[in-house]
């Protein structure tokens, strides 16, 4: 960060010079801010407070990451909203689904995009713990549906619970596309729901390959409960331009990063 600010400088103005630094650098420390506009950390601390509160940056340790676009919007409403990338995102990704394979489908809008993209005589075994995702796959003659139960979250419309766990902790699936509520190259896949967390994994424990497919506005970003580390990950599909963040720290991960 170059040049400081005066520490006359009204708080709604600094907060906003934080919000574009934090969408050119992907990242904010409270350090940095607290030298860069020549105020006090605990000045920075209460900013990046009120930014949280008011659902625009994910506070974390020592600064605050950008949150999701998607972040606390019910199922219904994800599902809802048209979104081309979503779209074409999961056209892009079921090239990796092949016949008589065993494949795990994790919740999200857009792995239901995933699943609704398959090819029309595709034969496998589709596993899931999302009702929504049960009920496309089933238009599939030739896709054998196995739906985990359990208690429904209603946000996310998916089954967790021990049941749930134990039905997928006894499978042993080829691939699995993950649902992503934000993702950092440090920090890892992270959720907005503390119970999906154990059901997501015991997917990533179950699959011999793990596919992640998410628009760029979840990059970068971090929601409270860490699923898995971005390593345990083989493949990331996503879109081209890519706003915060640097693509490469997702590769230096081991990674492969594909961008359409």
């Amino acid at each position: 960060m170059q040049g400081q600010h005066p520490p006359a400088e009204l708080p709604s103005l600094r907060r906003q010079k934080i919000l574009l630094l934090l969408e050119r650098d992907g990242k904010v420390m409270a350090a940095e801010l607290s030298r860069h506009f020549a105020v006090s950390e605990d000045t920075i601390r209460r900013d990046l407070a009120e930014l949280d509160a008011g659902g625009l940056v994910q506070r974390v340790h020592g600064g605050a990451l950008p949150r999701p676009k998607d972040s606390g919007k019910d199922y219904f409403t994800r599902v809802g909203e048209t979104n081309e990338a979503k779209l074409r995102l999961a056209q892009y990704a079921v090239q990796w689904v092949q016949d008589g394979q065993t494949v795990l489908f994790d919740s999200g809008s857009t792995t239901l995009h995933i699943a609704q993209s398959l090819p029309a005589g595709i034969s496998l075994t589709a596993v899931t713990a999302s009702p929504m995702i049960a009920v496309a796959l089933a238009e599939y003659p030739k896709v054998r549906v196995i739906l985990a139960g359990g208690q429904l979250n209603p946000a996310t419309l998916s089954a967790s619970g021990h049941e749930a766990l134990r039905m997928i902790q006894g499978i042993k699936a080829d691939l699995m596309f993950t649902g992503v509520c934000a993702i950092h190259p440090e920090i890892g896949i992270s959720s907005l729901h503390f119970d999906e967390v154990p059901i997501k994994q015991a997917m990533f424990d179950s699959a011999s390959e793990v596919i992640a497919v998410t628009t760029a506005d979840k990059l970068g970003a971090m929601e409270p409960f860490v699923v898995v580390p971005c390593n345990r990950l083989h493949r990331l599909i996503t879109e081209q331009e890519v706003i915060t963040g640097d693509i490469e720290d997702y590769r230096r991960q081991g990674v492969e990063v594909l961008q359409i």
